[in-house]
Parts: C-alpha cells; sequence; structure tokens
C-alpha cells in the first residue's frame, strides 16, 4: 500500500516528503488572502481616495519584496522552519496592530505602518518554503513540484480566501474577518512547521558560511549570472498586473454593475482556473520547455488577455459570466510563468538560494510595483492607461525572455524564439 502511495505522488510530481508543507501552505495562505479582494474599496467608501488605498498597498509590497528577497538567503543561513517561524510573527504581530488599532478610525501613518509589518510575513514564510522545494525535489519534476507550489499558494490566497471573505463579510463582518485571518494562519503553520517533518540541509547550513556573505550573494548574483536578473524582472511583471487589479478594479467593476460580492465570486473562480493551470504549466513546462512556455503562454498570452479582461464590461456591459471568461482566460494565461520557477535556479550550478532569492525578490516586488503604477498614473492616464500600460510590460517580458538560454540543458532545446545570450 505503501509503494503504491509513493508512486502517485511520483507520478504527478508532489514530492510526498513535503506533502504536510504543501497543506500548510495553502492554509496559511487563505488567512493572507482573504482581504485582498475588498479591502480597497472598504476603505475607500470608508473616505479614503484611491491614491491613499494605492500607497498602503505600496508600502505592504515594500516590505514584501524586502522579506522576499531575504527568504531564499535566510532559508540557506538558518533553515526553512527558523525562517518561516518569523514570518509567523511578523504576520501576526502587523495583523493584530492594524485591526486593533489602525483600521477601526482609519489611522492612516499607523495603518501604513503596521500592515507593512504584516507583509514582512507570508514571504518569509511561502518563498522560504518555495527554497525548500528547489533542493528536496528531483531536477527532472522540479517545474511540476513548482506548478504544485504555486497552486497551493494561489489556492490560498486568491480562491479560498476570496470565496471564505465572500461569506464571512456578510456573516462577521468586515473587521471580524479580519481577526479569523490568524486563526488560518496558525493552522497552517501548525501543518508545514509541526506536521511536517521533513529534513532540510545544504552546503551552506553544513559548512556554517557566513550570514553576511550569504545575504551578499542575493546581490552579487545578479553581476554573476545577468540571466538570473533577467528571470528577476520577468517575475516581477508576471503578477504586476494582478496586484494592480485588486487596487482599482473592484471600483471599476462597481462601475460597470458588479457588486462586491459578485468580485469576489468572480476573482475567486478566476484563480480557480489559475491554480488548475499552475499545474497544467509545470507539467507543459518539464515538456515543452521552460523558456517556451514563458514566452508564449506568459507574456505574449497575458498581453492580450490583460486588455480583454478590462475591455470585457464595457464591450458586454455587466453580463457576469461572459466577464468572467474573459477574467478566466488571463488567470490561466498568468500561470505561464510557473517554469520559471524551474528555470531560475538551474541557472546556477551553486548558489541556487541565493538566485531564489532574486526571484523571489521579483514576486515580492510585484505587490509593490502594481499599486505604485495604479497610484502614480490612474490621476492622469485613467484606469484605460493603467491597462496599457499593463500590458505594454508583458511584451517586454517578452523581449527579457529572448536574452535567457540555459546552455546544454534539454529544457531549451525545444524550438523556440529565436535566444540571444547573455
Amino acid at each position: 500500500m505503501a509503494k503504491q502511495q509513493r508512486s502517485i505522488f511520483d507520478k504527478i510530481g508532489l514530492p510526498k516528503n513535503l506533502a504536510w508543507g504543501y497543506l500548510g501552505i495553502l492554509i496559511f495562505m487563505i488567512g493572507d488572502g482573504l482581504e485582498g479582494g475588498w479591502l480597497s474599496p472598504y476603505i475607500q467608501h470608508r473616505g479614503l481616495s484611491i491614491q491613499e488605498s494605492a500607497l498602503l498597498f505600496t508600502a505592504y509590497g515594500v516590505t514584501i519584496a524586502i522579506a522576499s528577497w531575504f527568504s531564499g538567503v535566510l532559508t540557506e543561513s538558518y533553515g526553512p522552519r527558523k525562517t518561516m517561524f518569523a514570518g509567523i510573527i511578523f504576520y501576526i504581530v502587523g495583523t493584530a496592530g492594524f485591526i486593533g488599532l489602525a483600521l477601526p478610525d482609519l489611522h492612516y501613518p499607523l495603518m501604513l505602518l503596521t500592515y507593512a509589518i504584516r507583509g514582512f510575513g507570508y514571504p518569509l514564510f511561502a518563498y522560504s518554503f518555495l527554497v525548500w522545494i528547489s533542493y528536496r525535489s528531483p531536477q527532472n519534476k522540479l517545474s511540476t513540484a513548482a506548478g504544485w507550489f504555486w497552486f497551493v499558494f494561489t489556492g490560498g490566497l486568491n480562491v479560498f480566501g476570496a470565496y471564505y471573505s465572500s461569506w464571512a463579510i456578510i456573516h462577521l463582518g468586515y473587521l471580524n474577518t479580519l481577526w479569523s485571518s490568524i486563526f488560518w494562519v496558525a493552522l497552517g503553520a501548525f501543518f508545514a512547521l509541526v506536521i511536517n517533518t521533513d529534513k532540510f540541509e545544504t552546503s551552506t547550513v553544513a559548512n556554517k558560511t557566513s550570514k553576511l556573505d550569504e545575504l551578499k550573494k542575493g546581490i552579487s548574483i545578479m553581476k554573476e549570472e545577468p540571466k538570473v536578473l533577467l528571470c528577476g524582472i520577468i517575475r516581477i511583471i508576471n503578477t504586476t498586473s494582478q496586484f494592480a487589479f485588486l487596487v482599482f478594479m473592484p471600483t471599476y467593476m462597481e462601475k460597470h454593475g458588479f457588486s462586491i460580492t459578485q468580485w469576489l465570486q468572480m476573482w475567486a473562480t478566476i484563480f480557480t482556473s489559475n491554480i488548475i493551470f499552475n499545474l497544467i504549466f509545470g507539467f507543459v513546462g518539464d515538456a515543452f520547455g521552460w523558456k517556451n512556455t514563458v514566452f508564449w503562454f506568459g507574456c505574449i498570452g497575458c498581453a492580450i488577455s490583460t486588455l480583454l479582461f478590462y475591455y470585457s464590461p464595457v464591450i458586454f456591459g455587466d453580463n457576469f459570466w461572459i466577464v468572467l471568461l474573459c477574467g478566466c482566460l488571463w488567470g490561466c494565461l498568468l500561470a505561464g510563468f510557473v517554469p520559471l520557477t524551474a528555470l531560475t535556479p538551474s541557472l546556477v550550478n551553486k548558489d541556487k538560494g541565493a538566485a531564489m532569492a532574486v526571484l523571489n525578490l521579483g514576486a515580492g516586488l510585484a505587490v509593490f510595483v502594481g499599486p505604485a503604477i495604479v497610484g502614480l498614473f490612474i490621476g492622469s492616464v485613467g484606469s484605460t492607461g493603467v491597462i496599457w500600460i499593463l500590458s505594454g510590460l508583458y511584451v517586454i517580458a517578452a523581449i527579457l525572455t529572448l536574452f535567457i538560454a540555459l546552455p546544454g540543458n534539454a529544457k531549451t532545446s525545444n524550438p523556440a524564439p529565436a535566444t540571444i545570450a547573455v
């Protein structure tokens, strides 16, 4: 029976030794993501401007970016368990301060501070586990294992968190819904750190390399391996539109006849399609080529589908199902960047944690860049101008992808766009 169970895990590309950790990430991200779809319109309805909302999410994104960058090298230096536990502490302290002290009276400076503290939480927790995966998964299954990570990560953050919120804000109220996030985070941590007993060792830990030197690698590797830097930039662009949408799309959809509850259900369904395709593109990346998948499905696909999603309520009015279909197409193609998680650490023979730190930094910077673009440009070019900026970024990402090659690796030997070596 045990032998059969191992073969099932192997067939689906999910590392059995980390299965409880994957479940912990899913539950943790339910807590972290439950307010994403409604916090911006909630504070705007209470009197803050869209620019103030954008600045709040931008401050949150700054600390996410910092924590995302540190997560890789801290994991190699201190191990994933200690790094993930630090993320839990930051999350609980920031959340308690934000809900208990800042949000009830809209104390804006304190909102900025506490929400920023909260931002250190999930990158230290989730992205440290992603480094864990990169070390403990077979190389030929790494893209699939990464696809499973993004499946549970996005499933908690944007699917179950949104569905739960659509119920909880009606029955518990906005503030109590936020308080309940601490329960989900603690439960996820229990599975990921207590029930999950997998061992993690790296040469860095074994040799007790200087922590400062290890942190420096997160910077120096971008100079030593320019392709890693390009992957980091592409990773920023990957989800910039997602975090920009959280700031202005709820109110944009309201203007076209959709309620906040409908928006939450739409957002959750979009990312249901996304998490399914996180898995699909994990397999596609291993078969079709990592770079090919990122270029055609991720970059080119998102450049088109971002515009389609935005213009769908203009073209089709308040037809929920057609707008949802367009949104789901965008969500599916957003998953086309999944093989980037396998491609980036494979560009280096050692210091994979530092390479992952750059990728994690890119993921974190997207949380900053998306709201920042909205805050900087929506006043002058409006939401329509912002959407064209976001689409244009995907075109830039496609160009950058042409400069990434993995010499001698089968994943780049498939027919692909012309490659310019860096």
